[in-house]
């Protein structure tokens, strides 16, 4: 396992005090790049063969947020590669050891000039050795969005939103769907599933399923076709 200590900011946390999911989602992000760097096969390494890592899916399973002033370890740990598919986990421990949260994560490489997939060359193996994956219920990457919703005031897309492959950051979408949620309600599992890319200048419509556990938001562009589900379970 990959990991780094970290301990929970003020800025990370909400009104209770407790980790936000959109920091641990960060946390979990920001852990994978890490690993990727001291690997040598960082944001550089594919700028300069013309790829990029696409994420899929995302399953986060929250467990205990920490509070404000926690000290956490964060890991992550890739279990698996399929052609051009990697998958990986990641964990957030407490101090004694105990999970915190875990996930399951899947992703393509992409070559940016043809957009098709391609298969990761032998840095790219090596430096993300496989282990093996962790207990959890691991969900499917696909989401199915309810017949009935609500379509909500679009979003453009603005500069905060990118990252450094200049498209919508994966993390946004969430940051996005979050915004959908009554205050109060308690999320035991986050999915969310991505399908196209969207970029500055495009204008993302929310539409929101409500149900008795589950809301579930979907991203689409202004022809219908969608950039992202995300499923939160109640």
């Amino acid at each position: 396992m990959y990991s780094f200590d970290s301990r929970i900011r003020y800025s990370e946390t909400d009104s209770e005090g407790r980790l936000t999911l959109m920091a641990l989602l960060n946390y979990f992000q920001d852990c994978s790049t890490f690993q990727s760097e001291d690997a040598g096969v960082g944001v550089q390494y594919c700028k300069d063969r013309n790829v990029v890592w696409v994420l899929n899916a995302w399953q986060i399973v929250p467990i205990r947020l920490p509070k404000y002033g926690e000290r956490v370890r964060i890991g992550t740990a890739p279990y698996d590669f399929q052609k051009f598919m990697g998958f990986r986990n990641f964990m957030m421990f407490d101090e004694d050891g105990n999970y915190l949260a875990k996930a399951n994560s899947v992703w393509s490489l992409i070559d940016i000039s043809t957009e098709r997939f391609v298969v990761p060359d032998e840095a790219m193996i090596k430096g993300y050795p496989k282990e093996e994956r962790i207990p959890m219920e691991y969900a499917g990457r696909k989401i199915n969005f309810p017949k009935e919703s609500e379509r909500m005031e679009p979003i453009p897309v603005l500069p905060h939103h990118l990252d450094s492959n200049h498209h919508v950051n994966n993390g946004q979408y969430v940051s996005m769907a979050l915004e959908f949620l009554p205050a109060d309600v308690t999320i035991r599992q986050l999915r969310a599933e991505y399908k196209k890319q969207a970029f500055l200048g495009d204008v993302i419509h929310p539409f929101v399923a409500r149900e008795e556990s589950r809301i579930t938001v979907a991203l689409m562009d202004g022809q219908g076709k969608t950039f992202a589900i995300v499923e939160f379970e109640l």
